[in-house]
């Protein structure tokens, strides 16, 4: 078996190597769009395994070939296939880099574009006559090497204009994308709310503010120029949320594909000599006489290189000059005859048009997918800290056993156990329009920030100060947001559980935005800390979670917990997600912990705050009528200070997973800061 195997490597390497390198260009093409929202991880995983293995098959290939003397005629035809190895290393347009750092590496990337440049050219050198199968498949053969070559330096300047110093760069030299009188008017046809093609178009005429604010960038008014405010203050909360959704999609495009590359007139050119190439590359094979000598496998595969090549690149001609890129490029383009015919006409709108329904055709769907796609998912992570240490150790292996026991066995229990016990929700109407008066407050009409947008005030601090708590509260804090994150959640799930039910029943909505809040915050703590300003503290999350599970275990027999507890107990088996199931749970270990709480504890100090809140919230000293109300004060300042305050580089490295709302409010608080200015400044 073993022989047989090895003979037949020895025989088709070439041909495996190639074909594979084929369909993992189709793979990475079909897949690459998942990271814009929060992926299956399987399809995650195969995209990733396509992404490392795409560029490492096409250069090993290219090296075989190199290496490899062609003495059987049959299979002369195989130096064919070196041109489009190169066309495989530029990769489709809708991906270049996997991950932020990918963008970095662009340096490596440009040496490599040598090496192997160099290395398909010698093996086309090395059979440059193809043993007498004259000139038509070598004219092929150099038109398919000019477009990869192309394509492959493309891929390269693309990783280098995503670095943080190009787009710098670049701002400096365009400040803004200008739409100017083209600015199409919303169509309205299906009611009275702007549709999402609209705000995407709203979302590039305010694209500076998102390329400004990833880069630490200042952008300089010329004289007489408009800062273009009136967009932000026309629009209504729950519009703004979709532009800015908008704007995110569109820094993903300029990071982790060939958007910036392809929206110049180099690009194209390059969009349209690509298709014309390979087509005639297509047909100086077809009508080579000679091709009838090789081996039928190797012709069929030399059909599917051509074909395949011929259908992407006329696919990537589609989408360049159909995407919404296009219209910014033509508006700022100084051939005023092909703005006019493009767009005074309405030509370019017509062509946009046919794309998208071509791509809810395609796609077997009469949705319009294709804007949709560039939507956010609309969810946010969950984890509540008293749902995971009231867990039984015996559920966790009794639901989902395989993933479980093969976690602990490679070392990766205490992973699996956060994923496990984490979920997601969908962000209200409600939470949204919250967040939007929060950001509001502290960036327009308070004016919380220093000039150059940072909020001056500590997480919380300005909630309380509104509620005359903060002389009371101020060490309940925390030294760090993660400390103060963990106080406060826990003195949340204490103050909940102690609400009666017709008050929970009255505040429905004000206690669910408090509850998800309060469980995303721990969500960022424990699952995505990279995403929290400030020193990670994961020591202290333990050490809490200690204490907690010593608390429950040495009291879920006591009275309180006697005459639910196994009801509860049967209800943790079938759920294992911080959802409505889990509440009476938490709400339980809130309460032994209220009850049991001896006062401030040098072993079990945050726990002690946590309680010190609940008194004082209940006490309600000075202005407060409802504590629920300073509840959602502090968490929405503690979120609007987590996103403001978070590197800008974290936020573009969540990008290529999904976006996360803390970043959606960061860029949120960016248009509301500049607006302010504009107010200030009188422009």
């Amino acid at each position: 078996m073993d022989g047989g195997a090895l003979a037949l490597w020895n025989k088709w390497a070439t041909q495996i190597l190639v074909v594979l390198s084929f369909s993992l260009q189709v793979v990475l093409l079909l897949l690459a769009g998942i990271r814009r929202r929060e992926a299956n991880p399987v399809l995650r995983l195969l995209l990733w395994l396509a992404y490392q293995l795409a560029d490492s098959t096409a250069i090993y290939t290219i090296g075989h070939l190199s290496l490899i003397s062609s003495t059987a005629v049959e299979h002369q035809l195989v130096a064919f296939w070196a041109p489009f190895l190169l066309l495989h290393l530029g990769g489709p347009d809708n991906i270049t880099a996997y991950a932020l750092e990918d963008n970095q590496l662009w340096l490596r990337h440009l040496l490599t574009l040598v090496v192997q440049v160099l290395g398909a050219a010698y093996v086309l050198y090395k059979h440059i006559a193809f043993a007498g199968s004259g000139d038509m498949l070598l004219v092929a053969a150099v038109l398919v090497f000019v477009v990869g070559s192309i394509k492959y330096g493309e891929r390269t300047w693309a990783l280098w204009c995503a670095n943080f110093s190009s787009i710098d760069s670049s701002l400096k030299k365009h400040p803004r994308d200008k739409l100017g009188p083209f600015y199409p008017e919303p169509d309205v046809s299906e009611g009275l709310e702007l549709n999402d093609e609209f705000l995407l178009y709203r979302a590039h005429s305010q694209f500076h503010v998102c390329k400004r604010g990833i880069v630490d960038s200042v952008i300089e008014l010329e004289p007489g120029e408009s800062r273009d405010d009136r967009i932000i203050v026309d629009l209504e909360h729950r519009h703004m949320w979709t532009m800015i959704e908008m704007e995110l999609s569109l820094m993903y495009d300029i990071l982790y594909t060939k958007a910036v590359v392809i929206s110049t007139w180099f690009g194209y050119c390059v969009r349209v000599f690509s298709p014309l190439a390979i087509a005639a590359a297509f047909l100086l094979f077809q009508f080579n006489g000679s091709k009838d000598g090789y081996n039928r496998i190797d012709v069929a595969i030399t059909y599917t290189l051509l074909g395949g090549a011929l259908l992407l690149e006329a696919s990537s001609l589609l989408d360049a000059v159909g995407s919404s890129w296009a219209l910014t490029f033509l508006s700022g383009t100084r051939w005023a005859w092909l703005r006019h015919e493009a767009l005074c006409y309405g030509r370019w709108y017509q062509l946009h048009r046919a794309v998208v329904s071509l791509h809810r055709f395609v796609g077997f769907t009469s949705s319009s997918s294709y804007i949709k796609s560039r939507r956010w998912s609309g969810t946010m992570g969950q984890y509540n800290m008293l749902h995971f240490c009231c867990r039984d150790e015996e559920s966790t292996s009794y639901y989902r056993p395989l993933l479980g026991r093969l976690a602990k066995l490679l070392g990766y229990q205490e992973w699996w156990r956060k994923k496990h016990y984490s979920g997601a929700v969908v962000i209200s109407a409600v939470l949204k329009k919250v967040l939007f008066r929060s950001l509001h407050g502290l960036f327009v009409q308070q004016n919380e920030v220093n000039t150059m947008g940072i909020l001056r005030k500590k997480w919380g601090q300005q909630a309380l100060e509104k509620w005359g708590l903060h002389d009371i509260l101020r060490s309940e804090l925390g030294v760090e947001l993660h400390e103060g994150i963990i106080v406060w959640h826990l003195a949340t799930d204490i103050l909940l559980a102690r609400i009666n039910e017709d008050s929970k029943r009255e505040d429905k909505d004000l206690v669910e935005v408090i509850r998800v809040l309060s469980n995303y915050m721990m969500f960022l703590l424990v699952r995505r800390p990279y995403l929290l300003p400030g020193l990670a503290q994961n020591w202290l999350y333990q050490q809490t979670c200690n204490n907690l599970e010593k608390i429950w275990h040495d009291n879920k027999s006591s009275p309180i917990s006697s005459h639910g507890f196994a009801r509860i107990n049967e209800l943790f088996h079938l759920y294992d997600s911080p959802d409505s199931s889990a509440l009476p749970q938490i709400e339980m270990l809130a309460m032994i912990l209220f009850l049991d709480e001896p006062g401030y504890s040098r072993e079990r100090p945050r726990l002690s705050y946590s309680y010190t809140i609940v008194e004082v919230l209940e006490s309600k000293p000075g202005k407060i009528v409802n504590p629920l109300v300073v509840l959602l004060d502090v968490w929405a300042n503690i979120l609007v200070y987590a996103a403001n305050r978070c590197s800008r580089e974290s936020h573009a490295k969540k990008l290529n997973s999904g976006v996360e709302l803390t970043t959606i409010v960061w860029l949120m608080a960016e248009h509301l800061h500049q607006l302010s200015l504009g107010q200030k400044q009188g422009v």
